[in-house]
């Protein structure tokens, strides 16, 4: 009996993707990523994409579902998975008044890798932005009688590492852990008048939390199968290290002062998700639902609420020939999704309203799956001076499934 072991550039190109210092080319200027910690992520960019970012009820037998910590365990054994998403975003900004503005983004979305620990035991590890700030305010200030004209900028957002244990119990439910690590800076810079020496408020984040998950597959009759799933994500009182600096023209820091820790309390979350298939034809369901009210954080015009989030999509996959299989082809995909923010400003709690379309095309070995996805939405509103932002997004997602090891058996 002889092993063969099969390797690839894999390792290589996640060092590179890793190792490039600006993952993104910033140019989102959202007024509402200045409230709390920022503009949460609440999509999925994988192949759960164009069905809404549905997928808590699926499993990651094509694909890491990181919606659903119990999914891993269906990672096919002996394989070693692998995942990459690309965003590209165009926004328009526009309100009552005179605003109507577009800005563009390029980002990294999501790094993820897999693989099969043993028969019932599914591990993954990656990285991808819990939350992003980008924004840019004017405003009057008035020194002396004299209105000068300042100038707020905040960058920055909070990342998400995270390792994911999954287990299948019985034929028919599995259940996971993940363990994120929840860290990055949030920076608000602060200038009146064009003035040489400007504030800045440096604050860093570090923390851990819990989402656990839970999925259930079963046969409906002879073709059709029934998924549900559901997670759940602890409570985590998040502290935030504080820093005072005040830097001149060129970012040099002139003086600095350390503050008092802030604390900042990051709510339960529940989510369910079912699935229904014949292995052609794919229907999917989310909700999710995170409880912010309870804890009673807010600032002058605003205040977090709890948000709810719905989405549903179909799929369908068209069916191959490989060698003397039947297997998946060409997929397509098309969802709707509808969201409550946890923001509430003047009143108004902040609503986003998209639709999305998917396609994921496999290489010839079936190895590689090149998915691309597409979504157009609204968020916010004009009523209460506020914005409406009218957005398009773009996703390209890789995903490999390798064989980690051949056995090959000689007479």
């Amino acid at each position: 009996m002889k092993r063969i072991k099969y390797t690839t550039g894999l390792c290589g190109l996640m060092m590179l993707l890793m190792g490039t210092r600006a993952l993104a080319q910033h140019g989102i200027n959202s007024l509402y990523s200045a409230y709390a910690i920022g503009d949460l992520e609440e999509r999925d960019y994988t192949r759960n994409f164009g069905v809404g970012s549905s997928g808590v009820a699926r499993r990651s037998d094509y694909f890491l579902n990181e919606l659903n910590p119990a999914s891993y365990s269906a990672i096919p054994r002996q394989h070693f998975m692998f995942d990459v998403s690309l965003r590209g975003q165009i926004v328009g900004y526009k309100n009552n008044s005179s605003l109507n503005q577009t800005a563009g983004d390029l980002s990294i979305r999501r790094l993820a890798i897999g693989f099969k620990a043993n028969n019932r035991w599914g591990i993954s590890a990656g990285f991808a932005p819990y939350s992003s700030v980008n924004y840019k305010l004017l405003s009057t200030t008035y020194l002396d009688g004299s209105g000068q004209t300042t100038t707020t900028t905040g960058d920055g957002g909070i990342n998400k590492g995270y390792i994911t244990n999954s287990v299948r119990l019985t034929k028919n439910f599995s259940v996971g852990v993940a363990t994120n690590f929840l860290f990055g800076p949030i920076n608000t810079l602060e200038n009146v008048g064009g003035d040489t020496i400007s504030t800045k408020l440096q604050r860093y984040a570090f923390n851990v939390n819990f989402n656990t998950g839970i999925q259930y597959t079963g046969r409906i009759g002879s073709k059709w199968v029934l998924g549900l799933g559901a997670t759940y994500r602890f409570k985590t009182n998040m502290k935030f290290n504080k820093k005072l600096i005040i830097q001149n023209s060129s970012e040099t820091t002139v003086y600095s002062y350390d503050l008092e820790d802030e604390k900042y309390t990051l709510p339960e979350m529940y989510t369910g998700g079912i699935s229904i298939s014949n292995g052609t034809l794919t229907w999917l369901a989310d909700w999710k639902r995170q409880m912010w009210s309870q804890y009673g954080q807010s600032g002058t015009h605003y205040k977090l609420v709890d948000a709810d989030r719905y989405s549903t999509g179909l799929e369908y996959a068209f069916r191959r020939t490989y060698g003397d299989m039947r297997v998946e082809g060409v997929v397509v995909q098309a969802g709707f999704a509808y969201n409550n923010s946890y923001l509430q400003l003047y009143g108004q709690q902040m609503k986003d309203v998209s639709g999305s379309a998917g396609i994921s095309i496999p290489s010839k070995s079936g190895a590689i799956r090149y998915y691309i996805g597409l979504e157009a939405g609204q968020r916010g509103t004009l009523n209460s001076g506020l914005i409406k932002e009218t957005y398009m997004n773009a996703v390209f997602h890789f995903s490999l499934r390798d064989i980690w090891f051949i056995r090959r058996t000689y007479d």
